[in-house]
């Protein structure tokens, strides 16, 4: 099971804004620069994290985002439901589409069901703010150059 890319460039962006100074602007050319990915595409990850009111973002030229929840209110298993908008693993899944001659019997879609389950349960314990624990050592792998208040 992979993550799209779009998923995975929301979560980043996430944790960049999540480890600057509470308040500080964020904006997409820096995070495109620091993380060497497109800005087109963290362009839809922040709007679509606005639209979830995960991020506050201010137009304008002085503009940018910043969180719009604590980290501790940002749950990692809801972020990845929103973000991802597929989640049929195989034919069977998906109701009004699935092809598969063997849907009526057959318990894969349980297993598989069942483990996709799984899966977000894990994701579900756990917060922005654990992601974002080891601040310091985060904060200078992303160069920040302010210093890191709370966490490690």
């Amino acid at each position: 099971m992979n993550l799209t890319m779009f998923t995975d460039y929301s979560l980043r962006l996430l944790i960049y804004v999540a480890l600057k100074p509470e308040g500080e602007l964020s904006n997409i050319q820096e995070i495109a620069q620091v993380y060497r990915i497109s800005s087109n595409h963290l362009m839809k990850s922040v709007h679509k994290l606005g639209k979830l009111g995960l991020l506050h973002t201010i137009r304008g030229r002085n503009g940018g985002f910043r969180l719009a929840k604590r980290p501790e209110e940002i749950n990692i298993g809801q972020v990845v439901r929103e973000m991802e908008e597929n989640w049929n693993l195989v034919a069977c899944f998906d109701a009004e589409n699935g092809t598969c001659v063997l849907s009526p019997t057959c318990r894969l879609k349980n297993v598989l069901g069942e483990a996709l389950n799984a899966y977000f349960a894990v994701l579900e314990r756990y917060t922005l703010a654990d992601i974002v624990v080891n601040r310091r050592a985060m904060s200078a792998l992303l160069g920040f150059n302010h210093p890191v208040i709370g966490g490690e």
